[in-house]
């Protein structure tokens, strides 16, 4: 058997780095638990408005932005209200980057069915399809709609 012996300062150095790097991890499962522990392929759509507000019939757009770790990306959302309940929903995005793209179309194919029949108030979308930065502009759109379409 061969044995090494590693410097007590050498072996003290990194006892600080792992428990250093434990904190700095703990800090992230936050967020990452905050943002959303659904299955990855779902979208939460929980209700944390209290009020019920009036909204007027008709068809809204706005955009909504949101922070990807290359650029700034928007998205166009497009509602249609009836008795404030989403009847219909388009969204439009232009991205900059390439993986942006991938996720902004896979949440543009699955929000529909997210959001068609729910109030506008219940609306606030965390993931759909495994995207969940695009929720953030999505998030922000419907926040203007609303204010749009408030009677």
């Amino acid at each position: 058997m061969i044995r090494t012996t590693v410097p007590s300062s050498a072996r003290k150095g990194a006892a600080v780095v792992g428990v250093a790097g434990l904190l700095v991890l703990a800090g992230c499962s936050g967020a990452a638990d905050a943002e959303g522990s659904a299955d990855a392929d779902a979208t939460e759509s929980e209700s944390t408005a209290t009020s019920s507000g009036e909204y007027a019939d008709g068809t809204y757009t706005a955009d909504g932005s949101y922070q990807t770790p290359e650029t700034v990306e928007t998205i166009s959302v497009t509602l249609t209200l009836a008795d404030g309940v989403v009847t219909e929903v388009e969204v439009t995005g232009d991205p900059q980057a390439p993986e942006t793209e991938q996720y902004q179309g896979e949440f543009i194919d699955g929000i529909e069915a997210e959001v068609v029949g729910v109030a506008i108030d219940e609306l606030d979308v965390h993931r759909v399809a495994g995207s969940s930065l695009t929720s953030g502009g999505f998030n922000a759109a419907v926040d203007d709609i609303k204010e749009q379409a408030a009677a």
